[in-house]
Parts: structure tokens; C-alpha cells; sequence
């Protein structure tokens, strides 16, 4: 039987795994482009053909999910279920309010200064369908634009071919907080919050993990409104020493697997038994998965990297800035204060990292292709601006003028050290 794990052995020179590359087909840019100019001139119409053309549903007419088909989801989704995703809301919620930046001011020497936070008017959030239902990311992107403050809150993710949206994603549209519900797809979902049509508002931020179009489409309008990030493959990385369980950490790698053919995941240990002790119960699990094909596919590019110490672990991990950090080590907190770049981390044996998955500590819209040595996972503060204000008294013109002004003459502008002079 072929190993299921490529070793790649770094303290004998063997190359190190490298993170996704950001770059996007330039074939789906171009057709990202073509369908938001499409959604952007012709509004709903394009909308419906596009949905037609991509999801095989006819939404003609009906774009918004009215509340008596959201009512009708509530009552079909199983009491358990609701349970868990309201338990959830209250978790996000109560995570993200501790995220908002606050205001404050100052005084110096006669001049008062400081920021202040508003919330955006309009977040658009997108939640991808296709291979599975997603009601965690519904809560994942609602909730935190809720923490915020954001007066309206919409929602748009691709219909079923009969041009239905799943029961639990509307539940958890409900549960979030969700203003409207918009059943489309794609970069025409990002073009139609971005742009406006007849049935979804234009929106001031968008928010949201998707595919390559999702991505390319979101990249096109960042300047038009905000963005939260450019997702690629879901990533993890796990280290992990002899102290181990090769079951568990079984089960941690086709969890992580399950979620895309492409997901990228990299085993990095100290311990060089450990990749061959996990061949058997690897195994096992791939054969009991109920998306064995999706799991196989990506385990087809993981890697388990061979390292001699922690210090190259930790350096590893810095240079791939994983989406996803798992650390099943003796003392994994004193790991992580190694590490510089991750999106989330999960820590010791008992920690899944499907907690954080499911709003346990920590938002599961994170940073991927490296991105977490620059951005933060989804917060939020990504739904609010923050402002500057000054107010300087006679005094604090007189005290500050003099050195406003020789700064302004140095870079010739006098207009601006005149603006000053002539307030003292």
C-alpha cells in the first residue's frame, strides 16, 4: 500500500512545503469580470440568467426568500439543530462585542484629539453552498456585523437546482440576525451587493469565504466596498511531538480533508515514528469517511515535515501562516509563543479544531495563502470605520502653529503654513 502521507524529511535538506499561491487564473479573473459587468447593466435579469446558467435554478421574480419560506424552514429543522446554532449565535455574538474598536479623546496642550467608531450602514454576507450546507458560516459572518452595530445586514448564497435554500442556513439567517436573504450565487452575488439591483441593496462591505470566482469577483470591487479577505484552500498545519495520539491526529487531518479536494494540510513533527504510526489509522479513516473522494484528493498533496527541533517548527509555521494551527505538543502554549503568524490556533490534546469551526473561541472566516502574516481572520472591526477628530483651542494654535509651519515651508507648501499663521 502507498504511504498516505508524502515525508518530507527538512533536517536531511529535503525542501520545505511552500503555502498556496495567491495568484488567481487569469481565465477566471477575466470571466469574474465579464459577470459583474453583466450584473452591474442589467441587474435582476442577469441575476436569474445567471443563476439559471450556473446553479440550474429558475429564480425569475424571486431572487429575496420571503419570511413565510423562512417561517416554513424553522418549523423542518430539527430541535437539537436549532438549539445548537441559537447556543452558537450567543457565543459569536459575545466573542465579537469584545472586538469593537471603541472611541476615546485627549487633551494636550490646548488641542483635543481622538477617534471615533461607526458602524457601517449595509454588510453583505456570503455564504457558498455547492457541496455542503454551511449555517456556521451564516453565524460566522451575521453575527460579527451584528456585534458592530451594522443597521442592515444581508445575506446571499446559491439555490438548489429547484431554487431552494437549505432549511438550517435560513434557521441560521434567522438565529444571526439577518435583515434579507438573497438566493444567488457567485461572483453575480458579489457584483449584486457591490453594485445594487432591483431585489439585493448595494451593500458598503462585503464578507464571506467562496470559490475561485467568489475570490476573483471580490477582488474586483475591493475599493468600491470593503472586503474581508481573498480565501483560498482551507489550510492546517499540525505539530506535533511523540506526546501524540496518531488516532486522534487521524481523525484531525480527513476532518480537515473533508472540507475540498484542495484543502492543504501539513503534518509538522519531532517525531520521526509518527507519519509511519499514522499510515494505519489514516487509513481506516479515509475508508470510514462519508466523503472519502473529496478526502483522498486532498490527502493526495499533504505533506508530514520532518523537523529536528521546535525552533524549525516554529519556523515552518511562520513561513506557511496557516489558516488553521493545530499544536499537540507537552506544552503547547509555550510552542505558540514561538510562533508569529497563524490565523487560529488550537491547542493540546482535547482541542478540535472543529471547536473553532463552531464558534467556539474563535471565528472560523480566517486568512489563508499565507495572508495571516498581514490580516486577521474575519472580526468586528472589519464593519466599522474609525474617524480622527482635532480641536485646538487659541492656545493649542499658538503652541502648535510655529512647528506646523516650518514643516509646510520645507515641503513648500506655504498655503498650508499660512492656513496655520493666520489662526495665532
Amino acid at each position: 500500500m502507498l504511504a498516505m502521507l508524502r515525508v518530507l524529511d527538512l533536517g536531511r535538506g529535503d525542501p520545505p512545503p511552500a503555502p498556496a499561491p495567491v495568484a488567481l487564473d487569469p481565465d477566471v479573473v477575466e470571466g469574474a469580470r465579464a459577470i459583474l459587468d453583466r450584473v452591474r447593466s442589467e441587474g435582476d435579469v442577469a441575476l436569474a440568467a445567471l443563476t439559471k446558467e450556473h446553479d440550474g435554478a429558475d429564480v425569475e421574480g424571486r431572487i429575496r426568500v420571503e419570511r413565510e419560506e423562512i417561517d416554513a424552514a424553522t418549523g423542518r429543522v430539527d430541535g437539537e439543530v436549532r438549539a445548537a446554532l441559537d447556543a452558537m449565535a450567543e457565543r459569536l455574538l459575545d466573542l465579537h462585542r469584545r472586538q469593537v474598536p471603541r472611541a476615546w479623546e485627549d487633551e494636550r496642550d490646548g488641542v483635543r484629539f481622538g477617534e471615533t467608531v461607526q458602524a457601517v450602514g449595509t454588510a453583505g454576507c456570503y455564504v457558498p453552498g455547492g457541496r455542503a450546507a454551511y449555517p456556521s458560516s451564516v453565524l460566522m459572518t451575521v453575527c460579527p456585523a451584528r456585534a458592530a452595530g451594522v443597521e442592515r445586514v444581508v445575506l446571499c448564497t446559491p439555490p438548489a437546482e429547484d431554487g431552494s435554500v437549505p432549511d438550517a442556513v435560513l434557521y441560521a439567517a434567522r438565529a444571526g440576525g439577518a435583515d434579507a436573504v438573497f438566493r444567488v450565487g457567485g461572483a453575480q452575488a458579489i457584483g449584486a451587493m457591490a453594485f445594487g439591483t432591483e431585489s439585493v441593496p448595494a451593500v458598503d462591505t462585503v464578507v464571506g469565504p467562496g470559490n475561485v470566482w467568489v475570490t476573483a469577483a471580490k477582488r474586483e470591487v475591493m475599493g468600491l466596498v470593503g472586503v474581508d479577505a481573498l480565501a483560498g484552500p482551507t489550510e492546517l498545519a499540525v505539530v506535533a511531538d511523540a506526546s501524540a495520539n496518531p488516532s486522534v491526529l487521524a481523525v484531525d487531518l480527513v476532518a480537515q480533508c473533508e472540507h475540498d479536494p484542495v484543502a492543504r494540510t501539513t503534518l509538522i513533527t519531532l517525531d520521526p515514528g509518527l507519519p509511519a504510526a499514522l499510515e494505519a489509522p489514516l487509513a481506516a479513516e479515509v475508508a470510514a469517511s462519508s466523503r472519502g473522494d473529496v478526502v483522498r484528493a486532498a490527502l493526495a498533496h499533504a505533506v508530514a515535515a520532518l523537523v529536528p527541533d521546535e525552533e524549525a517548527a516554529a519556523g515552518l509555521v511562520d513561513a506557511l501562516a496557516p489558516e488553521h494551527l493545530q499544536v499537540v505538543t507537552r506544552e503547547p502554549r509555550a510552542f505558540l509563543d514561538r510562533v508569529r503568524f497563524y490565523g487560529a490556533a488550537f491547542l493540546g490534546p482535547h482541542t478540535a479544531v472543529s471547536l473553532g469551526d463552531y464558534g467556539v473561541g474563535s471565528n472560523h472566516v480566517l486568512p489563508t495563502m499565507a495572508t495571516a502574516r498581514f490580516a486577521p481572520g474575519l472580526r468586528a472591526a472589519h464593519f466599522v470605520t474609525v474617524s480622527a477628530f482635532t480641536e485646538a483651542s487659541a492656545e493649542g494654535a499658538a503652541r502648535f502653529g510655529p512647528e506646523v509651519e516650518a514643516v509646510a515651508r520645507a515641503e513648500g507648501l506655504d498655503g498650508h503654513a499660512r492656513a496655520s499663521e493666520v489662526r495665532r
